[in-house]
């Protein structure tokens, strides 16, 4: 495993490069730029804020929006570093044709990209939560820096996951929209936990649900100013742990048997 990470450390500037590639590609001629990467998170929250307060008469819109908007920005950048995952060692085939390079460098550009526009979307839930709260909800802002190093570890597995089952059986891709859009509306994320009440069925979406904690280490310090639970933070680096783990015997596993199936 060591030499694995000195062989991936030794390729930084190449995969560095290929994150770099990427970004210029999607935003090339763009009027706006990165800012496509907020617009619809911020329209979602938008539409979703004015349909809620009618239909569930929420009176705390400029509380229900900064929770909307931190739900919707983490769950895309989950989301869409798994599906862009997918095809990531189809886009990099010309490359590993070409040189041995550690496979892991594949996925990890796909997070890395997309972590890239989690840090901006970050960036302006601070400025809302800093609006609506003050200066005060600065003292637990350090706590984002492991939850955002435990979420690009959680993209990163997921984006090799997901590429080495598209690689055997490409159906992967479908079949992560379909799990994903059932799992959106099992996840709090455009309701409370407490809209679910104390039944059995709340109970099992909240606990049973591994995108809560990950939610939970995000929201707390922007829209509370505290830092999450630790035991939160443990169950979320349980979960990171489980999916690394995974993520990297599939990579020892199929590092030299994937190139006969691209």
């Amino acid at each position: 495993m060591v030499s694995y990470l000195q062989r991936m450390w030794a390729c930084r500037y190449f995969w560095i490069s290929l994150v770099q590639i990427d970004l210029r590609a999607r935003y090339r001629r763009s009027l706006l730029g990165v800012g496509w990467s907020l617009i619809r998170p911020l329209m979602f929250t938008l539409i979703l804020c004015l349909v809620f307060q009618k239909l569930f008469r929420r009176g705390d819109v400029w509380t229900y929006a900064p929770y909307v908007l931190s739900g919707l920005t983490l769950w895309d950048f989950l989301t869409t570093a798994t599906k862009q995952g997918c095809q990531c060692f189809f886009q990099g085939e010309s490359y590993i044709r070409q040189h041995p390079s550690p496979l892991a460098i594949f996925p990890l550009r796909t997070a890395l990209t997309e972590a890239f526009h989690f840090s901006v979307a970050l960036v302006v839930l601070m400025g809302f939560s800093l609006a609506l709260h003050g200066p005060g909800v600065m003292m637990a802002w350090w706590s984002l820096v492991p939850a955002f190093v435990l979420l690009v570890l959680v993209a990163w597995s997921l984006a090799t996951l997901a590429g080495m089952m598209n690689v055997f059986f490409q159906d992967t891709q479908h079949l992560c929209d379909v799990v994903f859009q059932i799992l959106f509306y099992a996840t709090p994320i455009i309701y409370y936990t407490g809209d679910l009440g104390t039944g059995r069925m709340g109970w099992v979406l909240t606990h049973c649900n591994p995108v809560v904690p990950f939610l939970d280490i995000v929201r707390e310090p922007l829209l509370h100013g505290r830092v999450a639970a630790p035991a939160v933070f443990a169950v979320a680096a349980l979960i990171t742990l489980l999916l690394t783990t995974a993520a990297a015997l599939a990579c020892a596993r199929l590092q030299r048997r994937i190139i006969f199936h691209l």
